[in-house]
């Protein structure tokens, strides 16, 4: 069901986990109010009151934590995507180093990871369908790094740019790793329990106060379900960076390959003539 809210549009997920819960949630205090009537609410509201801001307090908390927690994952992704297109850029810099046919290996491996990369992994990991999927990109990196090694035998190799190179390859297969790994979600399935039961049971605890209106209580309630859930909304949609309508786009690597793809072009008009 989460992975369901997380690759719909905002708009559906956002009328499903706030606009139908706090529908629900506003007909609770017309219910109670059926079963107990005002005065019966009214003599509890003491001891309800403290009860209500202990787990009031409690639960904010964890909800704090749990955005903070999965804002810091996503902004992580980020930052994990452009190291990525940062270190296939400075190969695609440092393969100019060696001679023309061995660069130009190196510089077509490249090229087909990072066209791998953004039409295999990304729809891949959108779709939560790794494993079997991403193996032309495992297989696509593997070429690369074989190319790298026909390099370390050629006579005559630069070694500060061949270890360099090398440093930079590792990097990529780092950063794709990482975000494999995080393209999975950062929430584990007992926070989400804590998390959804945490909120019925604070928006619960209002169905049993008593007040003359039943009608402001309603509203009280239904306003309290709107931000508890807005906030879950926002955990649900970020906590998978790779995957819904909120999620880091290939972008980045989308440039380099560009880059990498004009060479080549350029380098095959130059050997026409």
């Amino acid at each position: 069901m989460l992975f369901f809210l997380t690759t719909q549009p905002l708009w559906v997920s956002g009328a499903i986990l706030v606009v139908l819960t706090t529908a629900l949630a506003m007909i609770g205090p017309v219910v109670v109010r059926r079963w107990y009537p005002f005065d019966r609410l009214d003599a509890n509201n003491e001891i309800a009151g403290l009860n209500f801001t202990a787990v009031g307090v409690l639960y904010a908390v964890l909800l704090a934590f749990a955005i903070i927690v999965v804002w810091e994952k996503f902004s992580d992704a980020e930052t994990t995507v452009g190291q990525e297109a940062g270190a296939a850029e400075t190969i695609f810099r440092l393969s100019n180093g060696f001679d023309a046919e061995t660069g130009a290996d190196l510089r077509k491996a490249l090229s087909r990871y990072l066209e791998v990369a953004v039409t295999v992994d990304w729809p891949a990991m959108n779709r939560g369908t790794m494993g079997g999927k991403t193996r032309s990109a495992r297989q696509a990196l593997d070429d690369a790094y074989a190319a790298l090694l026909k390099i370390d035998s050629a006579p005559g190799r630069k070694a500060s740019v061949l270890s360099e190179i090398m440093r930079q390859l590792d990097v990529i297969s780092q950063a794709r790793r990482a975000r494999l790994i995080a393209s999975a979600g950062t929430v584990p399935d007992v926070i989400w329990i804590i998390l959804f039961g945490g909120a019925v049971l604070t928006i619960g605890f209002t169905f049993f106060f008593g007040m003359p209106s039943l009608l402001a209580q309603t509203v009280m309630t239904g306003l309290l379900s709107v931000l508890i859930f807005s906030e879950l909304l926002a955990i649900v949609a970020i906590d998978r960076p790779f995957s819904g309508i909120v999620k880091v786009e290939p972008q980045a690597l989308a440039n380099v390959l560009e880059l990498y793809t004009a060479n080549a072009k350029e380098r095959d008009k130059m050997d026409q003539h």
